[in-house]
């Protein structure tokens, strides 16, 4: 496959040619979603050559019963699916009784698909030779429209270029689906009825075992040079299809079209019984509508959402496309409308993973939703979180943790851990420390408190009582230790004290105390109902301490840095740059025998503690880890290359941070790791947001002032990006020769750069 066939553009990802060798990949990369629903970029025609066809609906799963050789206790029983959902936009196109498929014809020219993200949608079209000899131009647009989130449309044009023909357009639905991803084949939809209603269909389905209801629906219109036909279709029904045919004859040179709306209504908004007049009722609007003003309306709805989320860089085309590909699929993905959906690491872009919430959001994702939304959409990641609690709590009781300990799943879609690789499972234990970090950056952000004494102190409790309780006191080393984790470093298992786990232990205790407090003082009413809720006492809170107070930490005094885990060096220390490139990636390469006794690093282990505790270390703290731990780190982990990013900027080695940046926004685009056609990295999309913000910007916030130390890369002539902090939307614009900050509103606002306060007043250009 050739890795580089993605042409370089400011604002759209563009193909040209066309390559059955491409054709999964670009499913993958030419995805498009709503928030609500998304879908692969899968021909609207049919197509015989390998495909993988997906459609997903946010928030509809399958408990996939799991699959492991022999049993543990405390094991999840299944592993959530995100379920390829009955698709909609189907339309065979024949053209005098032969089927256009693209894997058939004699001859493809001309192909161009273009996902357009300026605008949010998706073009193609070619020039295609069918067995019969006829030849056709074909265009096609789609998209998923953000205003109305149930619905998207699709606009298929079909002009034969060599002979008249007869042209059938053949729009369907279809519920008999399966998924790619799957452990045991079953069947994960259950049709029940099917209805039509003169252009209108509707299919009505439910996944087996979670029972979510759903009905998928369309309508389509049929034209010949623009001019609508009024033609009623021939109707074909099977036991889970249903499709309209219509057939057209046009003269060599006239173009036949047809105009397709569908999508979901599902029953996590509607009741049951309104599935089908609710997908009526938008049909109406889309049709009253029409193709032209819904893709105006789209157009105007991702002009707002770029007018806020944007970064421009000036001189480097494809590090522009790969952020706005970057910032794109993320909006795509999540708007945070709805406090019970989360970020899946694919998105609506593949099965892998199974589409469920990891760590990802909290360590990654919440701050771009934060500096490019508002407050609300990262609090409502954040109540996502408060209102699994109570499964937290019921997944540290399976593994034997009591007392109300809270351990949060590394994989759920309902708060029930779903995750099945036990070494993550039992191990990766990190992720409780994430959930907490996300609660204390996001009060440093917002300067919104509220959401600790309202949700997020029972949070802080729950998982500072599972530290406690997951901590052993070791007698030999008279200190408290963390025995059988595994860090983000996933290439280590089963290891003793991995410093970044244990680091954040003490620190969620710490942070845990520090809040109790607060409420206490401030928030009485709320500190008698959290208390009278979790039963704390002041001897567990004594506990706590004592294990804050006297956590080991492995240390090297010969290099003067923290331990990745207490055997860390016992291994035979051959960096990256001695490792053959027959060898890479590893994961691909090597037994998993091989992987556990080597040196290298998956993703940042050590160093994510350094980012997420910047404050807490010195500049030459940092530089030493780094320059010790990088050298071992071979970026197989899509969340790696973006923290180390940030953190080579802030050491001001820029070509690191450059080579760093470039491979985070483009590690899909170019498929550095060679497996595109599965589905997107969505929770690393927003690291490479902070690569630029946090890593060459230098924004941090500090002592609830925002701080800048802008940097720029030698292959930049200027950046720029939008941050909203406290309601305050501040524009920074970094060139080689000077930052300017701008701010929009009424009030001043008072930031530091490179260690010196300036007040920022509106509408006044302020140069640095």
């Amino acid at each position: 496959m050739n890795l580089d066939y993605i042409k370089p553009d400011n604002w759209s990802i563009i193909e040209e040619g066309f390559n059955a060798d491409n054709v999964k990949s670009s499913e993958s990369i030419f995805s498009i979603g709503n928030g609500a629903m998304g879908q692969r970029a899968n021909f609207e025609e049919q197509y015989s050559g390998p495909t993988f066809q997906g459609s997903y609906i946010a928030g509809v799963y399958y408990p996939d019963k799991t699959r492991v050789g022999w049993w543990k206790n405390g094991y999840p029983e299944y592993f959530a699916k995100v379920l390829n959902a009955p698709s909609w936009i189907g339309i065979n196109v024949l053209v005098n009784k032969e089927p256009l498929d693209l894997f058939t014809c004699k001859e493809v020219k001309n192909f161009r698909r273009e996902l357009n993200m300026k605008e949010g949608w998706l073009s193609r079209s070619f020039e295609a030779t069918l067995p019969n000899n006829i030849q056709v131009e074909v265009s096609t647009k789609r998209f998923l429209s953000l205003d109305l989130d149930e619905v998207g449309a699709i606009k298929y044009q079909v002009k034969p270029l060599n002979s008249d023909a007869e042209i059938t357009f053949q729009p369907y639905l279809d519920s008999g689906i399966t998924n790619e991803d799957t452990n045991w084949d079953d069947k994960f939809w259950d049709t029940l009825q099917i209805t039509i209603e003169g252009e209108k269909a509707f299919i009505e389905a439910k996944t087996m075992k979670t029972e979510f209801y759903t009905c998928t629906f369309m309508e389509s219109s049929v034209f010949v040079n623009n001019e609508k036909q009024d033609q009623k279709p021939e109707i074909k029904r099977e036991s889970n299809a249903i499709a309209f045919h219509y057939t057209v004859h046009v003269a060599a040179g006239e173009t036949a079209s047809i105009h397709k709306f569908g999508g979901y209504t599902v029953d996590r908004k509607l009741e049951r019984s309104q599935l089908v007049s609710a997908a009526k009722n938008v049909l109406e609007t889309v049709i009253e509508h029409g193709f032209t003003t819904l893709l105006e309306k789209q157009k105007e709805a991702w002009s707002k959402i770029w007018e806020m989320s944007d970064i421009t860089i000036d001189g480097d085309v494809k590090a522009q496309q790969g952020i706005r590909f970057n910032i794109f699929q993320l909006n795509q993905t999540y708007l945070g409308k709805d406090s019970t959906l989360n970020i899946g690491p694919k998105g609506f872009t593949g099965e892998k993973y199974g589409g469920s919430t990891y760590w990802d959001t909290e360590a990654y994702c919440i701050p771009f939703y934060m500096a490019t939304k508002n407050e609300n959409v990262a609090r409502n990641l954040l109540k996502y979180r408060y209102n699994h609690l109570e499964k937290a709590i019921e997944n540290a009781e399976k593994l034997g943790f009591k007392n109300g300990a809270a351990l949060y799943p590394m994989v759920t879609m309902n708060g029930e851990e779903c995750h099945n690789e036990w070494e993550i499972t039992f191990e990766e234990i990190h992720r409780n420390g994430a959930i907490a970090f996300a609660i204390f950056n996001y009060y440093r952000y917002t300067g919104d408190f509220s959401y600790i004494p309202e949700m997020g102190l029972e949070v802080l409790i729950g998982i500072a009582r599972f530290w406690q309780q997951r901590a052993t006191f070791s007698e030999a080393r008279n200190k408290y230790v963390i025995l059988g984790v595994t860090g983000p470093n996933e290439y280590e298992n089963n290891i003793n004290n991995n410093w970044y786990t244990n680091y954040l232990a003490k620190w969620c205790i710490d942070y845990a105390l520090e809040n109790i407090e607060k409420v206490k003082e401030g928030y009485h009413d709320d500190y008698l109902r959290v208390s009278g809720k979790t039963k704390i006492t002041d001897k567990e809170l004594q506990e706590w301490q004592k294990v804050a107070d006297n956590m080991y930490f492995p240390y090297s005094e010969k290099h003067q840095i923290y331990l990745q885990q207490d055997g860390f060096l016992d291994k035979e220390l051959i960096t990256v740059a001695d490792l053959p490139q027959e060898d890479r990636p590893i994961n691909q390469k090597w037994s998993w025998d091989r992987i556990l006794r080597s040196p290298y690093i998956k993703q940042a282990d050590t160093l994510q503690g350094f980012y997420f505790f910047e404050d807490h270390f010195s500049i030459e703290e940092l530089k030493r880890h780094f320059d010790f731990y990088e050298p071992f780190t071979v970026h197989e982990s899509s969340l790696s290359p973006c923290v180390h990013s940030i953190q080579a900027a802030k050491l001001d080695q820029m070509e690191q941070a450059y080579t760093f940046y470039l491979r985070t926004s483009r590690l899909d685009l170019d498929d550095y790791n060679k497996e595109v056609e599965e589905g997107l990295h969505i929770t690393s999309m927003a690291g490479t947001w902070m690569s630029i913000v946090e890593g060459f910007g230098g924004m941090r916030v500090k002592e609830d002032m925002l701080n800048f130390e802008p940097r720029i890369p030698k292959e930049w002539q200027a950046y720029s990006f939008k941050v909203n902090f406290r309601e305050q939307i501040l524009k920074v614009n970094v060139s080689q020769k000077e930052t300017t900050f701008e701010l929009e509103g009424d009030t001043d606002l008072d930031i530091v750069v490179n260690n010196k306060q300036i007040t920022i007043s509106p509408n006044n250009l302020i140069k640095v």
